[in-house]
């Protein structure tokens, strides 16, 4: 049975600021974070992910969980809302250790919290980031393997391939709002081929363009490890289809549902 998650072997709450933003198009946002607290952080790579904290609206300043344990989500709850920050879940998109430097790309998707703080974030804001480990746990002879996520996990799939060893084989979907989503400079293996999928103003629930595709696909046989991740019937639907209709291991299948259509984040 393949691990779910990679937990970090140590790590502790970290603060940092606001360097820069980035437009990377119509639906993503790149926000560099940095601080001399970064060193505390050890990179992965793949997709690393943190718990990600952000002030609310109103409020004067980021306030942390000092615990460094899973006990921060009973002292965040704890607190009063005026001083409560947002807890999100993103994947780092890119570490400079040397610069004291980490960037989190966003998927901009409506009013949410995290998306309002995006678009006023500048330079000097606060935000916090507590290491929550990685899933992307193929074992060493998966050869040919196949990546599939919307636009909530796409940051993830193009740190991912960006991290690959050069032997890496895979068929890759990525599903987007708009053709202008679409990246013309993945960095990538030469034994991988991305699928790019945009929607363009389509009233389907993000994930199914995904789905359908890699149900049509021509996929390699062989197929040693499959990463599925957004929202959560993409990620459902892609295990059920490789399992039921391609005969593959349900042991060779990660998957993460990131969201749920229809229904908000708690907090």
């Amino acid at each position: 049975m393949l691990p779910k998650v990679q937990s970090p072997t140590s790590r502790r709450m970290i603060t940092l600021e606001v360097r820069r933003t980035d437009r990377t198009s119509p639906t993503f946002s790149t926000v560099t974070l940095g601080g001399p607290e970064l060193e505390h952080l050890l990179p992965t790579g793949f997709d690393q992910a943190v718990r990600l904290f952000l002030p609310r609206a109103g409020q004067t300043g980021l306030t942390m969980p000092t615990l460094s344990n899973e006990a921060w989500m009973a002292q965040v709850l704890l607190l009063p809302k005026s001083r409560r920050p947002w807890v999100r879940n993103y994947t780092i998109r890119r570490v400079r250790p040397e610069l004291g430097e980490v960037d989190i790309e966003f998927a901009l998707h409506g009013p949410t919290p995290a998306c309002s703080w995006v678009l006023g974030a500048r330079p000097g804001d606060q935000a916090g980031i507590f290491d929550m480990g990685r899933t992307y746990l193929p074992p060493p002879d998966a050869e040919a393997q196949l990546l599939v996520a919307d636009e909530s996990a796409v940051p993830a799939v193009l740190a991912i391939l960006e991290n690959a060893p050069d032997s890496l084989a895979a068929e890759v979907f990525l599903e987007v709002p708009e053709t202008a989503d679409i990246r013309k400079d993945v960095v990538a293996p030469a034994g991988v081929r991305v699928h790019w999928l945009a929607r363009d103003g389509s009233a389907e629930v993000p994930g199914r363009l995904a789905l359908d595709a890699v149900k049509d696909a021509a996929l390699p046989p062989g197929l040693s490890y499959t990463w599925a991740a957004g929202e959560s019937g993409l990620a459902t639907g892609v295990r059920r289809h490789l399992v039921r209709d391609r005969g593959v291991a349900k042991a060779d299948i990660a998957f993460f549902g990131y969201w749920r259509h229809g229904r908000s984040s708690p907090g």
